[in-house]
């Protein structure tokens, strides 16, 4: 299944997406692709860690391993992108690294965003708004 936006506009949204919300790099393109019992796990999996993500006892995205694994989500959702698609293996590794650095990026502009969201509202407020950006270029990513 192809899309009218390109594999590499794509792959960037899904790593951006990823670096918002870890597992919406794996657990987009894979919640299309799976049975419906496949499909809920996925789409379970993200929504709870949208909902820990709200928790004080949530450690920082930016302490380690939470940049690494943003970055190999989206590394990994840009692949499944290309795979979906047909792609040859290095248009499927470029997906794949642009998913990356679109991941590594979204992970430091989301914790931007929350902190300066912060200074004016509630916390969990800035985050839903961030939540709400990562499920819709996820959902842009894989629709297209």
């Amino acid at each position: 299944m192809t899309s009218s936006l390109p594999l590499p506009v794509r792959a960037v949204a899904l790593g951006a997406a990823a670096g918002a919300r870890s597992a919406l790099g794996v657990a987009a393109p894979l919640a299309v692709r799976s049975s419906r019992v496949g499909t809920a796990a996925c789409l379970a999996g993200a929504g709870a860690e949208i909902v820990l993500d709200k928790l004080p006892q949530t450690p920082s995205r930016l302490l380690p391993p939470g940049p690494q694994i943003r970055t190999a989500s989206g590394a990994v959702g840009g692949l499944l992108l290309a795979r979906r698609d047909g792609a040859s293996l290095p248009v499927a590794a470029l997906a794949g690294l642009a998913g990356a650095a679109a991941g590594l990026a979204g992970t430091y502009a989301g914790a931007a965003w929350r902190k300066r969201s912060a200074a004016d509202r509630p916390d969990w407020q800035g985050a839903a708004v961030e939540d709400a950006a990562a499920v819709v270029l996820a959902a842009v990513a894989v629709r297209g």
